[in-house]
């Protein structure tokens, strides 16, 4: 593969600063902006100051908020760059490919029928479900053969009986309807001082993986056989990513409910600006997609005033526009 031109490199670097400012920024905003406004010194005094009267709102409220965002955003972001690559299937989403789905459907399963409440147990059902249903996904789709087309439409059937299976066991018990009708939807409201310590081992180990694979995963997009020419192995590349997935949408989806297309518009937005080597996509959508999840919740909670939009709701909006693009200009199957 031959080497950026200078002009290049230079034009990827300040854009990839341009997005850590761009983070930044709108960390600021989710810790300044909703319901009510601060301003940056309300701010400042909220987060160092246990006696100002803005230090619930902020530290107790804000913080948590903004910070389940980063951790989120990241982990959807990667595992749906790293899927699009694996599966050369520029709508390969864990929304769309059910795996949000199966996490809920476990979460939900756990929680409303078996009475597990608090993150750390419920993380490791979010784990099983989504593992499971990258499985089936992917077995349902014909393996190995499996076609971008096929991958989507197994995923819309195993989304579409998963999320029906999610509302009935929601049905069973009113007070369970009422603690996860946000939960279900996507919402980063819910998000506690210890929500973070929860999930972030998970996310960081999916981040990890996922970025020790950008080599070889590179090579992959070339063909089994270019890559085994090249020294990687197809098949561990493959068993690595899917762990990398699993774990990422696990995490985030017990602590945030199935935010949707966040995985699908982050890629598509970087791969713009670094093209499609993971190497570089991977790192850039661990950055910008944080940035797109914490501007919609943003939005939300401006557009929802007194109450707030969940972010899985505006997400959606803005998600939905992009995939019929996609279908529209014919690039289901590549990217």
């Amino acid at each position: 593969m031959a080497a950026p031109a200078p002009g290049r490199r230079r034009l990827r670097a300040g854009g990839l600063a341009f997005g850590v400012l761009l983070l930044a920024a709108v960390a600021v905003l989710s810790l300044a902006l909703g319901a009510k406004p601060l301003s940056l010194a309300d701010v400042w005094h909220g987060l160092t100051d246990p006696a100002s009267p803005e230090y619930a709102v902020v530290r107790q409220g804000r913080l948590p908020r903004t910070l389940l965002g980063l951790a989120a955003g990241a982990a959807l972001g990667v595992a749906g760059a790293a899927m699009q690559t694996l599966t050369r299937n520029p709508l390969a989403d864990p929304g769309l490919l059910g795996i949000n789905a199966g996490a809920s459907a476990a979460v939900a399963t756990a929680t409303v029928l078996l009475g597990v409440a608090d993150l750390d147990h419920q993380v490791w059902y979010a784990l099983l479900g989504a593992a499971a249903v990258t499985v089936a996904v992917h077995t349902i789709a014909g393996g190995r053969q499996a076609t971008p087309a096929r991958l989507a439409l197994a995923g819309a059937a195993l989304n579409a009986a998963l999320y029906s299976y999610v509302s009935a066991v929601m049905l069973v018990d009113s007070t369970s309807l009422e603690r996860m009708r946000f939960w279900t939807v996507g919402s980063l409201a819910g998000a506690r001082t210890d929500t973070v310590p929860s999930l972030l081992p998970f996310v960081l180990a999916g981040l990890l993986v996922a970025l020790l694979v950008t080599r070889p995963l590179a090579a992959l997009a070339l063909g089994d056989d270019s890559a085994r020419a090249l020294g990687a192995r197809p098949g561990l590349v493959r068993g690595a990513v899917i762990v990398a997935v699993t774990l990422l949408c696990g995490a985030a989806t017990a602590a945030c409910g199935p935010i949707v297309f966040v995985g699908l518009l982050a890629p598509h937005v970087v791969r713009a600006l670094t093209g499609p080597d993971p190497r570089r996509l991977l790192p850039w959508c661990a950055v910008f997609a944080p940035v797109l999840l914490l501007a919609a919740d943003v939005a939300g909670r401006l557009l929802g005033r007194p109450g707030e939009l969940q972010v899985g709701l505006v997400t959606a909006v803005l998600g939905g526009p992009l995939f019929l693009h996609l279908v529209r200009r014919g690039r289901v199957g590549r990217l």
